[in-house]
């Protein structure tokens, strides 16, 4: 892969990475602060619940995704970026477009979704 296709990425992660991190500061503060006011009113109640287990679940799932793009930026710092980790040949350009924290190639992850299932 050439340097300017490196760079690319890099900064695409890094400016994924610092949107993702932001996510969490502000939902992290938003959580802070409904915690302050009683709502009376059990739907009204259940409706912010529902709402704050929804949030959470959005910033587990955001959670997850740092540690992916943050393996992404350690296998560029590497060389090993955009080569599959299963089978050791290179990753489509398409698929790094598409996903760029992606560590296989669509063949090898294609096969480990079917033995998921």
């Amino acid at each position: 892969m050439r340097k300017r296709e490196m760079e690319r990425y890099r900064s695409l992660l890094e400016e994924q990475l610092a949107a993702l991190l932001g996510q969490g500061e502000q939902a992290v503060h938003q959580l802070v602060g409904e915690g302050e006011d009683e709502i009376p009113d059990p739907n009204d109640r259940a409706t912010v619940e529902e709402e704050r287990n929804w949030t959470l679940r959005l910033r587990d799932r955001d959670r997850r995704l740092i540690g992916k793009v943050k393996d992404a930026l350690a296998r560029l710092d590497t060389g090993t970026f955009g080569t599959c980790t299963a089978c050791g040949k290179p990753i489509s350009a398409a698929r790094l477009r598409a996903r760029p924290v992606t560590d296989q190639c669509i063949d090898c992850k294609t096969a480990a979704e079917r033995v998921e299932r």
